[in-house]
Order: C-alpha cells, then structure tokens, then sequence
C-alpha cells in the first residue's frame, strides 16, 4: 500500500502526457495487430509481476494501438474528448473504488448521481420529475427506455410482463423510423420483440421521420399497445424528428413515445439549436449519450423517463440480502447492471466544469465548425449532401470509389480522422464534430488534408 502513490502518480502523469500529445500526434495510422496481439500475448506469468513493472509493460504494448480519438481533430462516429475535471473525476472515482448499486454500497455516488441527473434535466429540458439511470451507452439507455415502454403499455392492458413474461402477451405494435439507429434493434432484440416487430415508417429527404408517414401507419394498425421510437438527431445528417407533432399524435393513440437523442438531445441545451427539439418533453422516455458531446469519459449514457414508477418496474431488483434495495429506486434499480462503477461522479464533475453558458457554448462551437467544415469542402467543389444542423456533415468526392478511397487516404495519413457511410444508396465521408478541444485551426488543417489527399 505504500507503493500506490507513486504507482498511481506514474499512471497519471503517463495519462496527462498522452493528452497533451493529441494536439499533434498523428490522429489514426494503420497498425500491426500481429504486432499488438504479441505484445499482450505469451503465457500467463506463473508467479506475481510488481506493479510498476506491469504498468510499463501495459504502456509499451498499448502506445502503438492507441487512437487519438480523444484529440481535436478526431471526427469518426460522434466521438467526443474527456473534459478535464471528468477525467479527473473518473481518475478517483478508479481509485474510491465505488460500488453504485445504490446508498448503501455508496451514498456518495448516488448524492452524485441524483445531483448531476437534476442537472441534464434541466439542462435537457425533461421534466424535473422524470427518473435518470446512469448507463454505458445509447444502447443501454434505449433498451432501459424500451423496457419501460413494454412494462407501461402491457400493465395499462392488464398484463404483468415481469412476472408472466411475453408467451401470451398482448401484442405491442412497436413503429419506427426507417432511419432509426441500429442500436433500436439490438434493443428490441433484448427485450424480446424481435426485429420483425418493427413497423418502420419512411424517413422525409432529411432523413428524420416523416410525420404524415407516422400518422398513417398509426391509422392503418389495430388500436392496442403502442410504442413508438423516435429520433433527435440522424446520425449521417444529424436531423431531427418534429418531436412536438410526433408525441402528439403518438399520445392521441394511446402509445408511449421513446427518443433516442443519442447526441442531437444535446440540442436542448442551447437556444440557437432548442428549436429543433422542440416538444421534447412531451416524450415519455429519452435515451442520452454524455460520452459523445458532452465530453465525458467512456462510459456514460442517461436513460430518462417521465414516468418512474414505469422506469423502477422494468429494472429494479431486490432480495433478501441486498441491504437498501426496495426503497425509492436509484443507482441498480434504474439500470440493468446491479454491480456499477461510479460513474456518477464525472458526469457531475464535467457539468460543473462547464456550467450551463459552458454547455451551451460547446453545442454552439461545434455546429459553428461543422459549418465550417461544410463551406470548405463546398468551396473546394466536393458535394455536401445534407444541410448542417447540428455537427454532422456529409461529404462525396466524385463517385462511391473515390469517396471510399478518400475515406481510406484520410484514415491512413494521420492529419485526421472520419468515416465513411451510406447515405441513400451512395458512399460519403461523414464528418462528426463532437470534441471540445477543436479550433478553426484543426478545421482548416483537416480540410487542406482531406482536399489535397481527396485531389
């Protein structure tokens, strides 16, 4: 135990090293995985290995295979940087150790998480109300937020689904946008519905839902349960779904309405870009990365829902020797992992390092340089498939094989960092600007890089 602070002050300061090197550090270059794989590999040692040795060995085989994924000119798959005090945070939250199953095994990390849940709503714009599970990832939230749509819509049917499971259910009637993030599948797989369930309702040019669609589909189908799946923000175009309307028509059907707000929730939480979610409160459950634009480390996600009870009777858990399980559910009870690291705590530390103006300004300045990035690439005659609303940016360099090799060029050069997608039939370079760390500058040297290896 005398060792740890000089072990962890090591670990930091390698950490902290590695950080200030983004800023230059080529951003994606191919890798041996051979390589790799033998550096982790060989034979389990027989005996114990010191600590600091172990850490040198970790560092020597992982430095090669790292991405800069966190450095500001990274824009692959809506990916953000860990903001400082998050990082910090996440740092002694590995070293506290904390078990977030609930007040027991850590008041500490449920205070944080009721606190930082209190402040995504607001900053959100979902009712103060509503319950907040702290999550891994989209996928979680979206399949926690399906799981309480099944348990709402089967009870208010008269049908207990923990306890009688689906065999024999009422059917639900599961409608979603053709243009849904797969992840809602995945989701409906979990939960037992399959992917067949899915009515999918077309997507408008934009690729967010087309409304009228919806009201058809609605009509169309016999009256029962219903949920419907929404979206804030398109992951290729980054458009939203008219959220007011949608839940509107959902609620005059009887259904419950779920959005997957993955990124573009986060649109919420500036006044230049609420407009587009306008109406989002009226959901009845949210699912919120805070790993991507928000700025937090790996893995931190929100699943919201406007009805707690419908949240808690999905996902909570008690027995006999789970002491502080029962009461008003938090921690384990919102979520479907009962042994949870407290990630709480970085979520809180990153909302006060911001601060609201701060959140705000961070979804502002990265639509600022998609923007900018969508000029450029214009100016430079490559064509911009989709209107910037948000940080997401569509880009096509002639025909499907020459975007796919651009893509490829870029990836293998190092400047900078972006997939390639199929957007409509056709291949472009999707361009996600997510980190808090990217200037004009890193725009401007991403676009000289992407145009002369484009050209």
């Amino acid at each position: 135990m005398e060792e740890l602070e000089g072990l962890f002050r090591s670990a930091a300061e390698n950490a902290a090293g590695y950080r200030r090197s983004l800023a230059e550090r080529p951003v994606g270059l191919p890798v041996d995985q051979e390589a790799l794989a033998k550096a982790f590999g060989g034979p389990l040692p027989a005996g114990p290995t010191p600590p600091e040795r172990v850490l040198t060995d970790l560092i020597a085989a992982a430095e090669p295979g790292l991405v800069a994924s966190a450095g500001p000119r990274y824009f692959g798959f809506v990916v953000g940087g860990a903001l400082p005090a998050a990082t910090g945070a996440d740092i002694l939250a590995a070293g506290w150790d904390q078990v977030a199953t609930n007040a027991v095994t850590s008041p500490a990390a449920i205070a944080a998480e009721s606190a930082a849940g209190g402040w995504l709503k607001e900053l959100l714009g979902i009712p103060r109300e509503a319950s907040a599970g702290f999550v891994t990832g989209c996928q979680a939230a979206n399949t926690v937020g399906l799981a309480a749509a099944r348990h709402q819509v089967l009870a208010d049917a008269g049908w207990d689904v923990e306890r009688r499971g689906l065999a024999g259910a009422p059917r639900i009637r599961v409608i979603a946008g053709a243009e849904r993030h797969a992840t809602i599948d995945r989701s409906l797989r979990l939960l037992g519905f399959g992917t067949d369930a899915v009515e999918a309702v077309p997507a408008g040019p934009d690729g967010a839902i087309d409304v009228g669609a919806l009201r058809e589909v609605l009509h169309a189908g016999a009256q029962g349960p219903t949920v419907v799946c929404l979206q804030a923000g398109n992951v290729n175009t980054g458009a939203c779904d008219r959220l007011r309307e949608a839940c509107e028509l959902v609620h005059r059907h009887g259904g419950w309405a779920h959005v997957d707000g993955a990124f573009g929730l986060w649109a919420a939480a500036s006044p230049a870009t609420r407009h587009l979610v306008d109406g989002l409160e009226l959901a009845d459950s949210w699912a919120c990365d805070g790993h991507k634009w928000l700025n937090l480390p790996y893995d931190s996600a929100f699943a919201f829902c406007a009805r707690p009870e419908a949240h808690a009777g999905a996902m909570s858990l008690a027995a006999a020797y789970l002491v502080g399980s029962g009461g008003v559910p938090v921690g384990a009870d919102l979520t479907a992992e009962s042994s949870r690291r407290a990630r709480g705590f970085a979520v809180w530390a990153g909302l006060r390092e911001l601060g609201r103006d701060g959140v705000a300004a961070l979804v502002d300045r990265c639509c600022a340089l998609a923007r900018r990035f969508a000029g450029g690439l214009t100016a430079a005659g490559f064509e911009v498939a989709n209107e910037v609303v948000l940080n997401q940016v569509l880009v096509r360099f002639g025909d499907d094989a020459r975007t796919d090799r651009t893509v490829a060029a870029v990836q293998a050069e190092g400047t900078c960092w972006a997939g390639g997608t199929t957007w409509r039939g056709r291949r472009y370079m999707r361009i996600s600007v997510s980190n808090a760390t990217t200037t004009e500058a890193d725009v401007d040297r991403s676009l000289a890089a992407i145009t002369r290896l484009a050209s």
